[in-house]
């Protein structure tokens, strides 16, 4: 059984790591902590 982590990237460090994962000069690595990072972030319900 997993537990539920209730953690969440802050809004600040979500706007970062977008802007790292847009940038084409980023390694490979980085780009892979940001997407983490992105996928922890609160979900925005679009209408």
């Amino acid at each position: 059984m997993s537990k539920h982590n209730s953690k969440q990237t802050s809004k600040a460090v979500a706007k970062k790591a977008s802007s790292l994962l847009r940038d084409c000069r980023t390694s490979a690595k980085t780009k892979s902590v940001a997407g983490s990072a992105l996928s922890q972030t609160k979900s925005i319900a679009k209408k």
